[in-house]
């Protein structure tokens, strides 16, 4: 494996973000293609065939160019309906985003807990087989939201965010005893501190840390380079601001890409 080979994250937009930094935390020299789908964003309001045919072909595009060691699909949208399709795409190991349930049922004391996603992944029926796998005994409350995605992309981009609007937008899961929620969407770690004023005393659970963990099991004994180099950033359709591109350099993604 060639050093300089990077790991590829990809993403609608920069909610993949919250799974490139625990990944950094482990692997700090790893070098970085970070690919947020800009040209199509949000996925969580386009149709499973869309998204099951445009993101194989877009990461079989991807891989030809920067030759990663291993691609994660840092979207549970894109995950939940193309991963199969992905992995059978691509010669390379392939890492994807699911909704941490079974953590947040081991978590909760109510059994009361929620899915908090776009509206495409919490009507998945992957979602399902999670929630009866592992959380049978709970009540599981789900919500989709694509105004939360957009809220998380403006807040990274410098806007202003109003915490009354997070918390209407996650109001349909209020008042139900719930003591976990699941950020089932890799945006939403962005606001946590908007969803802590939302869910008072609630719990949060993410799968960034899990999936960190799982690229460097996946990558064990590879070679990195001896320092971190500057990290990727591509964008498909229009690119930052500047605001988002001081961001971005907080990942160590410097060199900023348009295709």
């Amino acid at each position: 494996m060639d050093a300089a080979a990077p790991l590829l994250f990809f993403d609608s937009g920069v909610g993949g973000l919250s799974v490139l930094g625990p990944t950094k935390a482990l692997l700090p020299n790893a070098p970085i293609v970070y690919v947020a789908d800009s040209a199509a964003f949000p996925y969580g309001t386009r149709s499973e065939a869309e998204i099951a045919a445009r993101v194989p072909a877009l990461l079989g595009r991807l891989t030809e160019r920067f030759r990663p060691r291993l691609a994660v699909i840092a979207c549970n949208t894109a995950s939940t309906i193309a991963l199969p399709f992905v992995r059978a795409a691509l010669d390379i190991p392939v890492v994807g985003t699911v909704p941490a349930i079974k953590p947040a049922a081991e978590r909760s004391r109510t059994r009361v807990i929620g899915v908090l996603g776009t509206e495409a992944t919490v009507r998945q029926p992957y979602v399902d087989d999670l929630a009866a796998r592992f959380a049978a005994d709970c009540t599981v409350l789900r919500h989709g939201s694509a105004e939360l995605v957009a809220l998380a992309e403006a807040k990274l981009a410098g806007e202003p965010i109003d915490p009354a609007a997070v918390t209407a937008a996650v109001s349909p899961l209020t008042g139900h005893g719930m003591d976990v929620v699941v950020l089932a969407c890799t945006h939403f770690p962005l606001l946590a501190e908007e969803l802590a004023v939302a869910f008072p005393g609630v719990a949060q659970v993410d799968g960034g840390p899990g999936i960190a963990r799982r690229i460097a099991h996946l990558t064990a004994g590879q070679q990195w380079p001896v320092q971190p180099s500057p990290g990727t950033a591509v964008f498909t359709g229009g690119g930052p601001n500047a605001q988002l591109a001081r961001a971005l350099q907080r990942y160590n993604l410097d060199d900023i890409r348009h295709v």
